[in-house]
């Protein structure tokens, strides 16, 4: 637990018995919620190892390798596409030769 969630713990427990102890009026109750909220947000982060100090290098390298996948991605069905084409072309360039009897004039 980092010192930072503990004393937000500790705030919830002050505001749970302020509450308690006085009764819960509507920025008590909103600071109570907001308070969970963050406690809870740190929890998380911390299960997913992304509360320490490098947690944002650590998200922004993971983003630049996603755009880099995303865009090796589409270079390759880029290339794929313009392969496809290419071959259907000369397929096209082939059959119209050997419908214009091209062989036969190279003989």
């Amino acid at each position: 637990m980092t010192p930072q969630s503990a004393m937000r713990e500790d705030m919830l427990a002050r505001l749970i018995a302020q509450a308690a102890s006085e009764g819960s009026d509507l920025v008590t109750l909103r600071a109570i919620v907001e308070e969970s909220s963050e406690v809870a947000a740190m929890r998380v982060l911390d299960r997913l190892g992304l509360a320490d100090a490098r947690a944002q290098d650590d998200i922004d390298e993971l983003r630049e390798l996603l755009k880099a996948w995303r865009d090796a991605k589409a270079s390759a069905w880029k290339a794929a596409v313009e392969w496809v084409t290419r071959g259907f072309l000369a397929l096209l360039l082939v059959g119209i030769a050997m419908r214009l009897g091209v062989p036969e004039l190279l003989k």
